[in-house]
């Protein structure tokens, strides 16, 4: 019988995990053309692909790896919009990045390029995909003072007696707002219960350049690489090959029901990899495991949290799952500007990103990452050292 701290750890961290960012999953869906009941698979394969994965190689390693969804790569899903081909051209986007994830692990100087990607260009491309969804609680404040001032408030209460809460507290607000304030349909919480639904994938270049190559950056830069960098700093050594290839294979696995890709958490994993969850480090992994388990469950009502969000009014939704993503602004935009001699390439990328620009039906979030790289390539090479 596992100890009770890991055991509860393991279930706070699920929640977190997902009363943190499920509206902002359901949103990037939403965006890239799934019905609400697709998006509803996507959810749920998600839920129970990172869960299996993570109590399989919590299990296998001994070590507390947690996986989770990528939330940057669902802001950009909102941020590029519905390609052309529909949720079909976004599924095969989906594949062809779990592909790239799976061939970093293989390859290993395919690796070191994804790994030597300036950190200021990604989280500049990062910080310009989360910035318009960033506006959202204000423009919320704005349009409907009277549903949107207790959710940020609630937040900003909660963010400043326990951080950890201020996001979950807010969802729960959110839902009390919409439930009491508004009027939803009858029988918009009908077919609650998340069926898989396959979509059979489109491979179309447009998504492919615009979703798979950008949706793969930001996993790797703002994902994969901080998983690892947060079980390193508490003692673990996991083989990054390892992980790459098994966050890629279960990310193919759950595209084609919706699932956009599967990652190393970051957040989660810290409360999972730290102290508070055993004074023992080789007992730790308990807690990614129970955390894998508890996403399974959750998983399996995913239909209900969808069928909620679709029925409630988008802009209040989008406003929890912006204030979701404040910090991820600030920890993207403070990478970006540390580095005085890349910083102007950065804003570039930001400015670029930010302003969903579009060309030959390819989004924003690649075109900024080749204006700023652009740039700083510019800027290196006039230099005389």
């Amino acid at each position: 019988m596992p100890p009770l701290q890991p055991l509860s750890i393991g279930l706070l961290a699920a929640v977190v995990g997902f009363a943190s960012a499920f509206t902002i999953v359901l949103q990037g869906l939403t965006a890239a053309g799934a019905s609400p009941a697709e998006a509803a698979s996507g959810l749920m394969a998600l839920c129970i692909g990172q869960g299996l994965l993570g109590l399989w190689l919590s299990r296998r390693t001994r070590m507390p790896i947690a996986i989770a969804w990528s939330t940057p790569g669902a802001a950009l899903l909102i941020a590029t919009g519905t390609p052309d081909g529909g949720f079909p051209a976004a599924v095969g986007a989906f594949l062809v990045c779990a592909g790239l994830i799976v061939a970093a692990g293989l390859w290993r100087p395919f690796g070191r390029a994804v790994s030597s990607i300036p950190p200021a260009l990604s989280n500049a491309m990062l910080a310009g995909v989360l910035l318009d969804l960033c506006l959202a609680p204000v423009r919320a404040v704005g349009a409907m003072p009277e549903l949107a001032l207790p959710i940020v408030l609630a937040w900003a209460l909660a963010w400043r007696w326990t951080r950890l809460y201020a996001v979950p507290v807010a969802v729960v607000v959110a839902a009390g707002v919409i439930a009491v304030a508004t009027d939803l349909p009858d029988g918009a919480l009908s077919g609650a219960w998340a069926l898989p639904i396959p979509v059979a994938p489109v491979f179309l270049p447009d998504a492919l350049i615009g979703i798979a190559l950008p949706l793969f950056v930001v996993t790797m830069a703002s994902q994969n690489l901080p998983g690892l960098a947060v079980l390193n700093a508490n003692g673990y050594r996991p083989a990054a090959s390892t992980m790459f290839v098994a966050t890629g294979l279960a990310s193919a696995a759950s595209a084609p029901f919706g699932g956009h890709a599967l990652n190393l958490a970051a957040i989660t994993a810290a409360l999972c990899a730290g102290p508070e969850a055993h004074p023992d480090p080789a007992r730790r992994w308990i807690a990614s495991a129970v955390a894998g388990g508890a996403y399974v469950a959750i998983g399996l009502c995913a239909g209900l949290a969808a069928a909620f969000v679709a029925a409630s009014p988008p802009l209040l939704i989008q406003a929890v799952a912006g204030l979701a993503l404040l910090a991820s602004l600030g920890s993207a935009l403070t990478g970006a500007l540390a580095r005085e001699e890349d910083r102007l390439p950065a804003v570039l990328a930001f400015v670029t990103t930010a302003s969903g620009l579009s060309f030959f039906g390819i989004g924003a979030a690649f075109w900024g990452l080749i204006a700023g790289g652009a740039l700083m390539i510019l800027a290196r090479s006039g230099r005389k050292d």
